[in-house]
């Protein structure tokens, strides 16, 4: 970190009425200057005998006080005139480098310059980043920037975004971080093969991905142009969503997106024969439960016995037809005390066959429509982000909770299975998740929270990232926040600041997070001692279909999957986020 800062006058000098440490000290602000929270600043220590050394630190705290009054009334008599005072500034730095590292406290009176260029850059750690992916800018209007190593599962991987619903932005944060990600150029092929799946829980506002944001102003295109973006939505983007309820054609169910959407839904032999019957019973509640050791029997009932029929499967030589029948015939068997053992074993009492039997009945009006024997085997139905698109939205949000566990966590089973079959960790998948509590809550088991667990422990040797997102990250499980690398903070509750999940947060920026507009977000990466704050822009592509430009021709789109994905393409078009736009 060579020199002080591009800046030549000082912003202030090291306090002498304060303890400095070489972690930490306070600044008197020279008058007619100023520092805010978050301003970057440096300055050196003379040793002897040895080359300075330059400390650099961020402002965490500033003050500002009368000097010379003794009393709270005083300050009427100063303002008045009659009482002499001067007013006096000052902050708190926080300090992120040493260089060389002596860490040593600098001298008070030591002249303290705002850090700016190459100085910031060193200061931040910015310089010492060989992959760098824009996220923003800082308070002080210059980018701001996250090392790729700790993303892309070189040192560490996953990110995790709290925050308020519908204020924090969460989403937002995280599809402009993909978005980042694939046109930064930043992980060079890595970025140009990865893959993301982004499940749409609230609304139909992720399905416009693809569709250029009408909105977008001068202003903001600047704001990209100035973090070397182009002000462009996503350029390959597919679609899912789950058959009407109802509707034997098997039609999407959507309503904004009239085209470019692909149906999803499991074949009763693919339910069978790729064992999925557990993730019916998804609650995080029900692993508890005695009946959980009936699931298992009887998926591995169903695995062995069920053979391919015309449209549908046949089980000991009776056809069925619809997830309807299979869950009557299931239940038929179980309460028969000629079959019970044969599907359940024989130490199974009938009171945990009832609580099996009451919970599988429950589940037909919620998984009927996603396992289906009425529909052909059509291509695509299965959700397989390989065959997809780069980015794969699958749209959750008409569907009840038990079928949206169903398919988040059959979704991600099936996708880290084949990433596990590739025995690579290339090309990258990012895997983005809202409501994180909801399906890896702190509490209780299950199989979505096991498979999140392997995700957040394993899915980095694999190249699976997840981008999690929550309301509460007290609420979810430890150890897939504690192996998150990144951690993304935006408006906070306060009841929820003040728990230890939010540690890494100096207090003054806890309090800032109960402020935070839209828009601003709070980030911590493993080589940055303290978090940034940064402000990201609006998205360029559309975030619900008010604002949504004209849909790209499928000419256009077979162009763009064979192009540069770095390159501008046009006014193509895309969605945002489940949170309120900034």
């Amino acid at each position: 970190m060579s020199g002080v800062s591009d800046e030549s006058s000082p912003v202030g000098r090291v306090l002498g009425t304060a303890d400095a440490t070489p972690l930490q000290f306070w600044t008197a602000v020279t008058p007619g200057s100023y520092l805010q929270l978050d301003d970057v600043v440096v300055t050196q220590r003379d040793l002897p005998d040895r080359e300075p050394v330059t400390i650099a630190g961020v402002v965490t705290q500033v003050r500002a006080r009368h000097e010379g009054a003794q009393f709270d009334s005083d300050v009427f008599a100063i303002a008045d005139g009659t009482l002499p005072a001067l007013v006096q500034e000052a902050a708190e730095i926080t300090t992120t480098r040493v260089d060389p590292e002596l860490y040593v406290p600098p001298a008070p009176g030591a002249i303290v310059h705002r850090a700016s260029g190459e100085a910031r850059d060193a200061a931040l750690h910015f310089d010492r980043m060989d992959r760098r992916i824009p996220m923003g800018t800082g308070r002080d209007g210059v980018p701001v920037f996250l090392n790729a190593d700790f993303l892309d599962g070189t040192r560490g991987a996953h990110v995790s975004i709290s925050g308020i619903s519908g204020v924090a932005t969460k989403t937002s944060f995280a599809t402009f971080l993909l978005y980042s990600v694939f046109r930064s150029g930043a992980l060079g092929a890595d970025g140009t093969n990865a893959r993301a799946l982004i499940f749409n829980v609230k609304g139909e506002d992720l399905l416009f991905l693809d569709h250029p944001n009408t909105k977008i102003d001068e202003t903001t295109r600047a704001a990209y142009k100035l973090l070397e973006l182009p002000a462009t939505p996503f350029s390959d983007v597919r679609v899912y969503a789950p058959p009407r309820a109802g509707d034997s054609s098997g039609a999407p169910d959507v309503s904004s997106r009239l085209t470019g959407v692909d149906t999803f839904y499991w074949t009763l032999e693919e339910f069978c024969e790729k064992r999925l019957l557990p993730y019916v019973f998804a609650d995080a509640d029900d692993e508890r439960q005695q009946y959980t050791m009936v699931v298992h029997s009887v998926t591995a009932h169903l695995n062995r016995h069920a053979v391919p029929a015309e449209g549908g499967i046949s089980i000991d030589g009776r056809r069925i037809g619809s997830y309807g029948d299979l869950v009557d015939h299931i239940v038929e068997q179980l309460t028969d005390d000629e079959t019970r053992s044969t599907w359940a074993g024989s130490a199974i009492n009938m009171g945990t066959v009832n609580a099996f039997a009451r919970r599988l009945i429950g589940s037909k009006r919620d998984l009927s429509r996603l396992i289906r024997g009425d529909l052909a085997q059509r291509r695509p139905h299965q959700i397989k982000t390989a065959e997809s698109a780069q980015v794969t939205v699958v749209d959750l949000h008409n569907l009840p909770d038990r079928a949206q566990r169903f398919v988040v966590g059959v979704t991600l089973k099936t996708e880290f299975e084949e990433k596990e079959k590739a025995g690579t960790g290339r090309p990258l998948l990012f895997v983005v998740l809202d409501e994180l509590n909801k399906y890896a809550p702190r509490e209780g088991t299950s199989p979505i929270k096991e498979v999140l667990l392997d995700i957040a422990e394993r899915g980095r040797s694999l190249g699976v990232i997840l981008i999690g997102a929550q309301q509460t990250a007290s609420e979810v499980e430890r150890r897939i926040v504690t192996n998150s690398a990144i951690r993304v903070v935006g408006r906070l509750d306060p009841a929820e600041a003040a728990r230890p999940e939010y540690g890494f947060l100096p207090p003054a920026m806890r309090q800032r997070a109960l402020l935070a507009r839209p828009g601003t977000m709070f980030v911590n990466q493993p080589d940055i001692p303290v978090p940034l704050c940064v402000e990201f822009p609006f998205p360029a592509w559309a975030t619900r279909k008010s604002e949504s430009g004209p849909p790209p021709s499928e000419t256009m789109k077979s162009i763009v999957q064979g192009a540069d994905p770095f390159a501008v393409v046009g006014s193509r078009g895309g969605s945002s986020d489940d949170d309120i736009p900034f």
